[in-house]
């Protein structure tokens, strides 16, 4: 699961950038209003933004499986990161799939945080919904949305304003361009000319007519900018079952 681990996979050097550490910022996009995305949250340690994630309930956050990393602190209602009037909120549990794997590619990318308090809704803090069935359809050549407080060029700085821009969903290219890290059932690609994620944005949603289908997981090493491989997103349908488990039964 070691990033020295993935290095010692020639054919795969090209593609993957896959730890917490080298996680995946918003290329080409624009401000968001602030607060429009009131279900944002950035996961820090030791005050430094780690990854990105949102709210599905007042108790839990869904972010990637591979940003996991000991005394996450989540911030809440933020919009700059360099304001310090935000909600922080430690970490109380992390449930990361079962299923995990980051041998070659990242497989079952998904994450829960249990918050030690509940956020409470307020004007800057609101949940989002996700799929309510199994593996339900993401229609190719939809026009969705990703935010995040990442890196806006592949050697650029991260922002502390959050950004977003709109991508495409990639169903018939996704396989020809990753291959063997491609599983069509719990993945989904997106991307557009130039516009898209890079470093630290890993654990933002992919927002779909307002719900959240995706979770950004991994794109394609050192090519931020101009990509030739769509970036990939973790599909929560594929995991609703475990996901309504742990949120519903554990306390």
């Amino acid at each position: 699961m070691t990033l020295t681990s993935l290095f010692l996979l020639p054919a795969l050097l090209p593609y993957l950038a896959l730890s917490a550490r080298m996680n995946i910022g918003i290329v080409n996009g624009t401000e968001a209003k602030p607060h429009s995305r009131p279900y944002m949250v950035s996961l820090q340690k030791d005050g430094e933004h780690i990854c990105g994630g949102f709210l599905v309930s007042e108790n839990y956050v869904m972010t990637a499986a591979h940003c996991i990393t000991q005394n996450l602190t989540v911030v809440v209602g933020a919009h700059n990161l360099k304001d310090r009037v935000h909600i922080r909120i430690p970490v109380k549990s992390y449930h990361r799939h079962p299923d995990y794997e980051a041998k070659i590619c990242l497989l079952n990318d998904i994450m829960l945080l249990q918050l030690e308090t509940s956020a409470k809704k307020a004007p800057n803090v609101d949940m989002i919904s996700f799929p309510e069935e199994p593996n339900q359809g993401i229609k190719d050549n939809s026009v969705c949305s990703t935010a995040g407080w990442g890196r806006q060029t592949t050697d650029g700085t991260a922002s502390d304003h959050l950004m977003e821009t709109n991508v495409t969903v990639m169903k018939n290219i996704c396989e020809a361009h990753w291959k063997q890290c491609y599983n069509y059932t719990a993945m989904l690609c997106a991307g557009g000319r130039s516009h898209g994620i890079c470093k630290g944005d890993s654990g933002g949603p992919l927002v779909c007519n307002s719900t959240a289908v995706g979770i950004v997981s991994f794109y394609q090493k050192n090519n931020c900018d101009h990509p030739t491989a769509p970036n990939v997103y973790t599909k929560i349908s594929a995991f609703l079952p475990w996901v309504r488990k742990i949120i519903h039964h554990v306390q």
